[in-house]
């Protein structure tokens, strides 16, 4: 007979951190799909998924890629890429027939301001209806770029090596840091519905 502590191995993708089953059945009771995102090092993914009993199934998806097909110059996973992808999946939800979600994040964590608030402003203003607080969501201003081309300069002139070595992938898609708003402002006629 064996001794020692009994012990329940937890489900694998518990283990492997992919799945939250609480906050999952949570927003399935809802019975509203689901606005998906996930941010990465160097890309964002946002989908519109809907419960089924055979698999989820992905109604739309827009991902950072896409914006640099586009022509998007900035980096592909910050805040004003993530609110040009919120203003994408408004779009493309629309075309569907989709007209309101609930935001899954998953295991990020919920930082007020961040690019997972800037994807959810961005599908707010494109038309999708999300339950949402309106402090979490980040102002006009950063989602614009404005706080990088800020930095940008100051660190231009400060330190060009340092400039050149922080903002090389900028430059070399041919856009000056310093100019990101504008980029944006032109993106945003691009992306919008």
């Amino acid at each position: 007979m064996a001794t020692g502590a009994n012990y329940r191995v937890k489900l694998r993708r518990i283990r492997e951190k992919k799945t939250n089953y609480k906050k999952r059945i949570a927003l399935i009771k809802s019975g509203k799909p689901r606005l998906v995102v996930r941010v990465f090092n160097n890309s964002i993914i946002v989908q519109i998924i809907a419960f089924d009993e055979k698999g989820d199934r992905v109604l739309a998806q827009a991902n950072s890629r896409e914006l640099v097909r586009m022509g998007w110059k900035g980096h592909p996973a910050n805040t004003p890429a993530g609110y040009l992808l919120g203003l994408l999946i408004a779009k493309r939800a629309k075309e569907k027939g989709i007209t309101e979600a609930v935001l899954d994040i998953g295991f990020h964590t919920p930082v007020h301001g961040s690019t997972v608030f800037a994807v959810l402003k961005g599908a707010l203003e494109g038309g999708l209806k999300v339950p949402h607080s309106e402090d979490a969501l980040p102002s006009e201003e950063r989602v614009k770029g404005v706080h990088i081309a800020e930095y940008a300069k100051a660190l231009k002139s400060s330190d060009e090596e340092k400039y050149r070595k922080q903002f090389g992938g900028y430059l070399k898609r041919g856009l000056e840091p310093e100019k990101l708003p504008e980029h944006v402002e032109e993106m945003i006629k691009k992306v919008s519905p």
